[in-house]
């Protein structure tokens, strides 16, 4: 089997004369994002009072912020500006595992703190003794685990497919389907097992979140205080809108990979690069600021 030493990644088709100036606010995105996550982290680490399981899982997800967006801002901000579109083989492959795992750790992440929140509100009583910080640690690890495990056979899978020199990838950055496309040989068992690793990790993960939401507004729907009634509605209504934020584009890049054949490219790479930065930008201030706790120790 032969694969190309290097790819080339174009940035976003059909918009070349115009992606300069589009990556600008993407940069932008990416420090707000940078800057919100570093101090999220600087503040739950210097408090020990924020050392509970809302605020490590919180640390855990600005982290995977972090990761999951300087894995792909740094280059694309390369090809846009620069022209600078060549990626190694083993980059790309680099690239593509860094991205694909740690995109199912954000899903992971937000599905630990849905059930945080679940077991704060609708069992606070058991809620320390369930959620104990070697339960968050040891939950953490096994999201982690899970996103290794999952992702590692694309690359396996995708060094053992042959390319017959076509080397341009219609991308900002290496994505697993992206790069299957421009394979020459048999890509059912990538494509099949890109399913199988989509459905465990999203369904999975998003049938736990609704779950946990449908049993705490049960909850909420029972408080005998209109303030505090509207109170939880504003909290959950911000946190389910930051999971549509990932999940949406999430699913629309994924199905327009499959079937999205009548969608324009460009619109297909501006969600998929969205997708890798507006969760990242809105995390810190949809849990952090809106967070009285730790907003107290910003101010």
């Amino acid at each position: 089997f032969s694969h190309p030493p290097y790819f080339l990644l174009v940035g976003i088709p059909g918009l070349e004369k115009e992606q300069f100036w589009i990556a600008f606010p993407f940069c932008i995105m990416y420090a707000i994002a940078v800057l919100g996550n570093i101090t999220l982290l600087l503040i739950i680490k210097t408090e020990p009072s924020l050392h509970e399981p809302m605020y490590l899982f919180l640390a855990m997800l600005a982290f995977t912020d972090l990761v999951l967006s300087t894995s792909m801002l740094p280059k694309m901000l390369g090809i846009l500006w620069l022209g600078s579109g060549e990626i190694g083989f083993l980059s790309c492959l680099a690239q593509l595992f860094f991205i694909h795992t740690f995109s199912s750790v954000e899903s992971g992440m937000l599905m630990a703190m849905a059930l945080d929140r679940y077991m704060a509100i609708c069992h606070p009583l058991r809620h320390s003794s369930i959620l104990s910080v070697p339960a968050v640690v040891a939950l953490g690890s096994l999201v982690l685990v899970r996103g290794v495990l999952l992702v590692s056979p694309f690359c396996f899978l995708l060094c053992r497919l042959p390319f017959c020199q076509h080397h341009v990838i219609s991308h900002s950055y290496c994505e697993h389907m992206a790069v299957v496309k421009l394979a020459c040989g048999d890509t059912r068992v990538n494509v099949m097992y890109g399913l199988f690793a989509a459905f465990i990790v999203t369904g999975s993960d998003v049938i736990l979140i609704s779950v946990s939401y449908t049993m705490i507004l049960r909850v909420i729907m029972r408080l005998s205080s209109r303030e505090a009634q509207l109170k939880s509605f504003s909290t959950c209504t911000s946190h389910v809108c930051v999971i549509l934020a990932f999940y949406v584009p999430a699913l629309f890049t994924f199905l327009t990979h499959r079937f999205g054949k009548s969608i324009p490219p460009h619109v297909h790479i501006m969600v998929a690069n969205l997708y890798l930065l507006v969760p990242p930008m809105l995390n810190p201030i949809v849990y952090g600021v809106r967070n009285k706790k730790l907003w107290d120790r910003v101010v």
